[in-house]
């Protein structure tokens, strides 16, 4: 008995998918090659890039129009709020070190008058004892 094949329609959709494939390929990798592909090319990427200058242009020109910020005035806003906080990031901490400094005055002279206090009285004490050792001396005297 002879074994025959049935017809695989897979197979065959894949053998012409190769040939195809490999004659389009070298098709288009010729295309690829030659200089006017290349100026088409430029000229397509020429006419795309004013297009979009143009549509940036006519959207920046509507938004002027109708009080509505641009990306640009967005970005320009972001900038100088976040110059400003770190300006006041800075005036807030020169703030507490002056601050500091204050209290740290304050609690000198605070002490300083206490100092002084003590003195006089200590010198009210001296004074006293004298006094007393002066007396003791005369009454025994």
């Amino acid at each position: 008995m002879s074994k025959s094949i049935p017809l695989d329609p897979f197979k065959m959709w894949k053998d012409m998918y190769d040939q195809t494939e490999s004659n389009w390929n070298e098709a288009i990798q010729e295309s690829l090659k030659k200089e006017s592909f290349s100026e088409g090319m430029g000229e397509t990427l020429n006419f795309y890039l004013q297009f979009k200058e143009l549509s940036k242009k006519t959207t920046e020109t509507y938004l002027q129009e109708v009080n509505i910020p641009t990306r640009d005035d967005l970005a320009e806003v972001s900038s100088l709020v976040i110059n400003l906080e770190e300006k006041v990031d800075g005036l807030n901490d020169k703030f507490e070190d002056e601050l500091s400094k204050i209290d740290s005055s304050k609690e000198i002279n605070q002490l300083k008058t206490v100092v002084t206090n003590l003195e006089q009285k200590l010198d009210g004490v001296l004074r006293v004892l004298e006094t007393l050792s002066n007396q003791t001396v005369n009454s025994e005297q």
